[in-house]
């Protein structure tokens, strides 16, 4: 093993804006003390209840990614395992969530953004 997942670093105009969002659908902490990182004005932190890092860095110039446009693509997702797709569909439409895909696919996942207009999808366990 060269190295240890440390987090994932997302680009975003409104980094705290974001960590709270995502804070509240993982059921996560936003900028929870850590010496690895500053939380500030350009620095957001999320650490989830499963140990993962979630890191929102400000972008002024930020793109949205414009589904399913490959000339602006999603450039990565998350994945967020659920047991109830409707209940958490409601969930995260209620904290500010679009939905992208209209339905559940053949896999149990859905497609919707975050209040940046990233894509993520909540997938069946």
């Amino acid at each position: 093993m060269i190295a240890d997942l440390q987090c994932v670093v997302l680009d975003r105009p409104h980094p705290a804006r974001l960590a709270e969002f995502h804070a509240a659908a993982l059921g996560g902490e936003a900028d929870r003390p850590d010496k690895r990182w500053a939380p500030g004005e350009d620095w957001a932190t999320v650490h989830t209840q499963t140990g993962l890092a979630l890191c929102f860095q400000r972008v002024e110039e930020f793109s949205p990614p414009a589904w399913p446009d490959p000339a602006r693509p999603q450039q990565f997702h998350l994945d967020f395992g659920v047991r109830d797709l409707d209940r958490a569909q409601e969930q995260v439409l209620a904290l500010g969530a679009t939905v992208l895909d209209g339905g559940t696919d053949a896999r149990g996942r859905r497609v919707f953004a975050d209040p940046a207009g990233h894509p993520f999808c909540l997938v069946r366990h």
